[in-house]
C-alpha cells in the first residue's frame, strides 16, 4: 500500500507502472490516487459507510482525474466527502441513486407508455405531440429531478410568443409528468416546476350558428347524402370532365345531425352503441364520456332519427368495420361546411350552438351544464350572456311603452312599486 504526499510536488515524482497502482495520501486518511499503466491518474476517496468498523465493506467515491482537478481542489472535495461520511452519509450510494434518475426524454417515453390505457386517445395524442415538438427538444437531456422552474418558464415564454394556448397546455403536461415522476420515486411528492408560472391569457372563441346558418347546414346535409356535392372544376387531365358529384356517407351525416340535436361531444356520438340507447325512456348511456360514465337525455328529433335507422353493427355511427367506432368526421365535415358557407365553423361549435339555443330560450344554466355533461359550473358560464336575451326582450317591451307615453301616444304606462301589475 504505497503512501505519498498528494501534492503538486508529490505527483511529479509518481510514474505509471506495469499494473494499476493505488497511492494513499500521507496526511488525509481515505484520500487516494489511482494510477493506470496508461498514465491516467484519478483521485478518489475510500471510506466505510455508516458506523464503520472492519465488518463494513469499503466504498470508493471517484472525484476526478488530475487533468480535471488540482491537488488542492481534490483534497478539498475529499475533505467534504469524509465529513459527510462522519455525519452518517454514504456519498457513493447517493451518487448512484442520482445517476439512476432518468433523463426527461427517457422518462417521457415511459410516462406515455404507462398512461396509454388511462388517457383518452385524443388526450394521449396531444401529449405525444406536446412532448415531441416542444418538451423533449428543450428538456430531453436533463435528468427529471434537475429540471427547474426557470427551465419551464423559459420554454413557456418562448412558445407563448406565437402559440400562447400551446404554451399553457405545456404547463399542464409538465404537471402530469412530474406527478408520475413522484410516484416513481424520482422526485419528492408535490414537485412541479411548472407550479407558479402564470398562464398566458387565452382568447375565448365563441361561434354559434344562427337560425339561417342552421337552415343552410340542414340543406347541405340533405344534399350531401342524396345527390351529393358537384366536383369543383379542375385543369388536371387526370380528373374526369363530366359532371361528377361527391356523395357523403349517410352515417357521417347522421353523426353531424346528432351532434347538433344533442349537444354531445364528437367522441360521445361516435362511441355510442345501439345497446346504450333506451328508446322507451328516451336516454342514452355514455360509457366513456370526458367527465366519466353518465346518462344523457335524447330529444324527440334525435330519437326519431335513430328509430328510422337500421342497426348495421354494434355502433350507431358505423365505422370502417362493424366492431369498431368511426375514427373522426374531418373529411365529411369539411365538405359539408364548405358547401353550407360555414368555413369558420368547427365541428365542436355545433355543441356550442346547441347550448346557445338553450340559453337564449330561457333554459337555466345549471340544466344546460347537466345536459352537456360539464364537470364544473364555470364551464357553462360562457353561455350566461345569451341567457340575458329574455330579459332584454322584457326590458325592450317596457321601455317601448314608456317611450310611447312620453311622446303623448295613447299607451298604458306600467305601474311600478310593490303590488304593481301589468295592465296591458
Amino acid at each position: 500500500m504505497p503512501i505519498a504526499k498528494l501534492t503538486r510536488r508529490g505527483l511529479a515524482s509518481i510514474q505509471p507502472g506495469s499494473a494499476r497502482t493505488i497511492y494513499y495520501d500521507a496526511d488525509l486518511v481515505g484520500f487516494a490516487l489511482r494510477v493506470e499503466p496508461t498514465g491516467r491518474q484519478t483521485y478518489f476517496v475510500e471510506y466505510r459507510p455508516g458506523a464503520g468498523g472492519r465488518n463494513v465493506a469499503k466504498k470508493r467515491y471517484t472525484l476526478g482525474t488530475t487533468q480535471e482537478l488540482t491537488p488542492e481542489a481534490a483534497r478539498k472535495q475529499a475533505t467534504d466527502v469524509l465529513a459527510a461520511v462522519r455525519l452518517g452519509g454514504d456519498p457513493a450510494a447517493t451518487r448512484k441513486k442520482e445517476r439512476a434518475v432518468p433523463r426527461f426524454s427517457d422518462f417521457a417515453i415511459s410516462f406515455l407508455k404507462d398512461e396509454a390505457d388511462r388517457l383518452k386517445p385524443r388526450t394521449l395524442a396531444n401529449y405525444k405531440s406536446y412532448i415531441s415538438k416542444h418538451l423533449t427538444p428543450a428538456l430531453g437531456t436533463l435528468q427529471i429531478d434537475k429540471i427547474t422552474t426557470i427551465d419551464i418558464a423559459k420554454l413557456h415564454r418562448k412558445v407563448g410568443k406565437t402559440k400562447p394556448t400551446t404554451a399553457n397546455r405545456l404547463l399542464e403536461v409538465i404537471g402530469s409528468i412530474f406527478r408520475h415522476a413522484a410516484l416513481a420515486g424520482h422526485v419528492p411528492k408535490g414537485t412541479n416546476p411548472a407550479s407558479g408560472i402564470s398562464a398566458f391569457r387565452e382568447e375565448g372563441r365563441e361561434r354559434f350558428l344562427s337560425p339561417e346558418e342552421l337552415a343552410r347546414l340542414g340543406n347541405s346535409l340533405a344534399l350531401a347524402e342524396s345527390e351529393g356535392f358537384p366536383w369543383k372544376p379542375s385543369e388536371s387531365k387526370h380528373v374526369p370532365k363530366n359532371n361528377q358529384r361527391t356523395i357523403i356517407d349517410r352515417h357521417a351525416c347522421d353523426a353531424i345531425r346528432l351532434l347538433i340535436l344533442t349537444g354531445l361531444r364528437m367522441r360521445e356520438v361516435l362511441n355510442l352503441k345501439w345497446t346504450d340507447i333506451d328508446f322507451e325512456r328516451g336516454i342514452a348511456l355514455l360509457r366513456d364520456s370526458k367527465t366519466g360514465r353518465r346518462h344523457t337525455v335524447l330529444s324527440a328529433p334525435a330519437l326519431l332519427l335513430l328509430s328510422e335507422r337500421e342497426a348495421l353493427g354494434a355502433y350507431v355511427i358505423r365505422g370502417d368495420t362493424s366492431d369498431k367506432p368511426r375514427a373522426d368526421l374531418n373529411r365529411p365535415w369539411r365538405a359539408i361546411r364548405t358547401h353550407a358557407g360555414l368555413e369558420d365553423v368547427r365541428i365542436h361549435d355545433l355543441r356550442h350552438s346547441y347550448a346557445s339555443v338553450a340559453a337564449a330560450g330561457g333554459v337555466p344554466l345549471a340544466i344546460i351544464g347537466k345536459m352537456l355533461g360539464h364537470a364544473q359550473a364555470a364551464t357553462t358560464q360562457r353561455y350566461a350572456h345569451l341567457a340575458d336575451d329574455p330579459l332584454k326582450a322584457a326590458a325592450d317591451k317596457i321601455a317601448h311603452r314608456i317611450a310611447a307615453a312620453m311622446q303623448g301616444n295613447n299607451a298604458t304606462i306600467l305601474p311600478f312599486g310593490p303590488g304593481a301589475s301589468d295592465a296591458a
